[in-house]
């Protein structure tokens, strides 16, 4: 059943204006695919309908209006259509009051941002401020400040975070300075975190930004961290166990994660949300099945001592904001990404694709099982 529209003064978001197609048909969300919808509209009925909302009429006067001048649709019709196009995230209140909970230096900062959030919200009778409002209000926690996750914290606190809390063990070297952004020459052989703290306090003084040299060595850690925020963004990529030990200990205190990071071109990021669906390590077991079916033989040159993580600030800058823009859909809502997944983008072919996934929890996942990770 569509919820009731509550809107006083509905009007078309900017960004979702619609045109016509010829003559018989309207597009209206733009042509991005995932918000676009086309109405088949033969007798115009629905063009006049989206040209009356235009924010200055109220609903129930734009209802009596259409029923007078389309006497074959009834008053109930034009109800039935103002809610379905509030159901599908095309409609805002014209008036909505200005957002109590951010100054107006905030507003403008965020400006651009709210523009954005209201373009990809499909949340009927959300204002336009909710997405800004509650990431003002989130806690979001960074664990590794390199190549990913200082582009992720960069992120986080320019589309305003409330509070970022950053973990980093290392100090900054030369060769981090080919990806890792927010350092520069003068931080050689500084702490990362302290660098990153003063980095970012800097960019925006809205957003409480702290930080902590911490090594991560079991979930232990990571149960701490997790129980203080709202998410929890991985981006260390050692030790080889850290993507389940996040795993287990967001599972023990139920705290949405995300983690990103890369694999050469091949760039990932996981987007979960615990006692939802299946987990990272669900997920793990059954690649792990699936990579031991195959009849593989390896190369008896092994791996050169020259090997190195190859990444710059492409491809890890991609990951961290992939990975910033999943942390902020788990605040927001906006957008509604399926959770419980691995998300790819390849940077040798432009194409995305979903590069982890299963359709329940597993009976022999380490982690939903209640074994040991």
């Amino acid at each position: 059943m569509i919820r009731r529209s509550t809107i006083r003064r509905p009007r078309v978001k900017h960004e979702h204006r619609p045109f016509l197609l010829g003559a018989n048909e309207v597009r209206i969300g733009g042509r991005v695919p995932g918000i676009a919808s086309v109405v088949h509209d033969p007798d115009g009925w629905v063009w006049a309908l989206l040209a009356a909302l235009d924010g200055t009429h109220t609903t129930e006067q734009v209802i009596s209006d259409m029923a007078r001048r389309f006497p074959d649709h009834a008053a109930a019709d034009v109800r039935t259509a103002l809610d379905e196009l509030d159901a599908q995230g095309h409609l805002e209140d014209a008036a909505e009051p200005p957002p109590t909970d951010l100054s107006p230096s905030e507003q403008d900062r965020y400006s651009r941002g709210r523009a954005l959030w209201r373009w990809m919200s499909r949340t009927p009778g959300a204002g336009s401020w909710a997405a800004q409002s509650a990431l003002r209000s989130a806690r979001v926690v960074v664990v590794g400040v390199g190549g990913v996750g200082s582009t992720a914290a960069l992120a986080l606190v320019a589309s305003g975070v409330g509070q970022v809390h950053l973990v980093e063990p290392d100090v900054v070297e030369l060769s981090n300075l080919n990806r890792q952004l927010i350092y520069t020459e003068r931080d050689l052989g500084r702490h990362k975190a302290v660098a990153a703290v003063r980095r970012l306090r800097a960019h925006n003084r809205e957003v409480r930004v702290t930080g902590e040299r911490t090594a991560v060595d079991g979930p232990d850690v990571l149960r701490r961290l997790a129980a203080k925020c709202d998410v929890l963004l991985m981006a260390a990529d050692t030790p080889s166990q850290i993507r389940s030990w996040t795993n287990r200990a967001c599972r023990d205190t139920g705290t949405a994660w995300v983690h990103g990071g890369y694999h050469g071109p091949q760039v990932n990021v996981g987007v979960f949300r615990p006692g939802t669906g299946p987990c990272y390590d669900c997920a793990r077991r059954a690649n792990q099945e699936h990579i031991e079916s195959l009849p593989i033989t390896p190369w008896p040159g092994g791996i050169g001592s020259t090997a190195v993580n190859a990444a710059n600030a492409v491809s890890s800058g991609i990951a961290g904001h992939l990975a910033a823009h999943a942390a902020m859909s788990l605040v927001t809502g906006v957008p509604a990404l399926p959770v419980n997944r691995e998300y790819g983008f390849n940077l040798v072919t432009l194409l995305d694709n979903v590069a982890l996934g299963v359709e329940g929890p597993r009976a022999d996942c380490p982690t939903c099982g209640r074994g040991v990770v």
